[in-house]
């Protein structure tokens, strides 16, 4: 389809948006238009050049597109949102396209949007990190978690002090003593950035990983006395037991639930190690910081008297950061990292979805444009 300019019309200068007097023209362009009825649609244009009194010389601004982009700004758009439903490869394959225009248009709704949106206010954040790629090679993940906005704020790599202080020159120190709330998990890079650099936020342990490492610890026990007992020739009491109790109560199965009826009879480190697991579920019930502690106390108090050492290192993790711990029910519950591993499952199905990314930077572009709810360019014209 071949365009003209409109007779009698200004060209207006790409640099400072201003009218301004002709130059010359350019050979004739190509750009690539939404498809109509299946036939690809390509609108060929002559750019003009103007002599910009501030610019100089400069290709005029068109409104259908967007520097040296071959595609127009309501492509890129239309390709860029059925991005977020389907992989890269089908969105090509669909519209007729290749996967590098797919990506050239993620790259430019993903730019703008990142040049444009507002991050104040925020009032909490979370963070966590995530395996990208074989090697251990992670990603360090900042979300906001308001009540009216979940979004991704930032994406670094490696999960280091030094690439998650770039978060908060990012945010700025004004925006930062704005932060109220702060979740993550124990991790002392985590634990030390925040103190330094929001230090007026409450900062809140993740409660899923303190159960992972419960889990962790209570499938070591086990483990270790199963061995134990077949080496002594006794009974395989602990065989095929382990998600009987490691699985919470309510998700047994009914087999599951008569072979930990029969477990518990036994005097064994294992149901030792189970009981004190369960017993700390109690210390999530509680709404009174005070109440919390003294239950935190008294269940550290006698795991240490236990004699099963993985759960007494659990014990004094827990004391280590009772303080933290007590921030959950200052914020009154409604604050915790359950969020962020909602949009960390998000991410992983963004990968998923794609087979993994071969560069950080595609990566970068795929988990903004998913979960960074980022603003999008007007269009003269709605087409979708």
């Amino acid at each position: 389809m071949a365009v003209r300019p409109r007779e009698g019309s200004v060209a207006v200068c790409s640099g400072c948006q201003k009218p301004a007097p002709g130059y010359d023209h350019l050979p004739e362009r190509r750009f690539e238009f939404i498809p109509f009825w299946g036939f690809l649609v390509f609108f060929l244009y002559r750019m003009r050049r103007v002599h910009c009194r501030n610019c100089g010389v400069v290709v005029e601004e068109v409104p259908c597109g967007d520097g040296k982009h071959q595609l127009t700004r309501a492509y890129m758009l239309f390709l860029a949102r059925w991005a977020r439903k389907l992989s890269w490869k089908e969105t090509a394959e669909a519209f007729r396209t290749s996967w590098e225009k797919v990506c050239d248009a993620v790259e430019y709704v993903v730019t703008w949007g990142l040049e444009h949106r507002t991050l104040a206010p925020i009032r909490a954040i979370g963070m966590d990190e995530m395996q990208y790629a074989k090697g251990h090679k992670y990603l360090t993940l900042v979300y906001q978690i308001d009540q009216d906005l979940t979004r991704l704020l930032w994406v670094g790599r490696e999960r280091t002090i030094e690439s998650f202080q770039s978060f908060f020159t990012l945010i700025g120190e004004k925006l930062a003593s704005q932060i109220q709330f702060v979740c993550s998990d124990m991790w002392q890079p985590y634990l030390h950035v925040v103190q330094q650099k929001c230090s007026q936020a409450l900062h809140i342990l993740d409660r899923f990983h303190i159960v992972s490492q419960m889990n962790k610890a209570l499938d070591e026990v086990r483990a270790a006395e199963a061995r134990e007992m077949a080496r002594a020739g006794h009974e395989p009491l602990l065989k095929k037991t382990r998600w009987c109790v490691l699985k919470r109560k309510d998700n047994l199965t009914p087999q599951q639930k008569f072979r930990l009826r029969d477990l518990l009879r036994y005097n064994l480190r294992t149901v030792r190690a189970y009981l004190l697991k369960e017993d700390f579920q109690q210390f999530w019930k509680y709404n009174s910081p005070t109440w919390a502690g003294m239950f935190l106390d008294f269940w550290r108090g006698q795991t240490m008297r236990s004699r099963i050492e993985p759960m007494k290192k659990i014990a004094r993790m827990l004391r280590a950061h009772r303080p933290l711990l007590l921030n959950y029910f200052k914020a009154k519950k409604e604050f915790s990292s359950g969020v962020v591993e909602g949009l960390n499952n998000k991410a992983k199905v963004t990968m998923r979805k794609s087979y993994g990314f071969r560069t950080f930077r595609i990566l970068e572009l795929a988990l903004y444009h998913s979960l960074g709810k980022l603003p999008e360019s007007e269009l003269t014209h709605e087409f979708f």
